[in-house]
């Protein structure tokens, strides 16, 4: 139980501290990855969604016996970011950066399998 309690609190930790800033940041994004967020809409409906994802990280990291049964959404989450990220990477269409982080998403996917395996039959 200790392991999932440390893969899930790190990976709330992880995405609330890269998340968040990006409320303050659509702007700059837009200058470094043009073009521009033109649908703003999107944009912060997507880190909203995702800040709650890092929240419920950190409730399964504090219960994770409990709250196991929500583990296999968050590989879920945690994979439909990686595979996108290989696809998009694969076409030429995602920057070599955003791919680093969708390999870490995909290795906290793979955690998060293990920790829900790790965690059977404990509750």
């Amino acid at each position: 139980m200790k392991f999932a309690r440390y893969v899930f609190a790190v990976a709330g930790i992880y995405g609330l501290l890269s998340l968040v800033p990006m409320y303050f940041l659509e702007d700059q994004i837009g200058r470094d990855a043009p073009p521009a967020i033109t649908h703003p809409e999107y944009f912060y409906g997507f880190l909203g969604v995702a800040i709650a994802w890092q929240i419920l990280f950190l409730l399964v990291a504090r219960e994770p016996l409990r709250l196991r049964p929500v583990m296999p959404a968050a590989v879920v989450e945690k994979f439909s970011f990686g595979i996108a990220c290989l696809i998009l990477y694969a076409q030429g269409r995602l920057a070599l950066l955003v791919l680093g982080f969708g390999g870490f998403d995909l290795l906290l996917g793979v955690l998060f399998i293990a920790s829900y395996w790790q965690t059977r039959g404990q509750d």
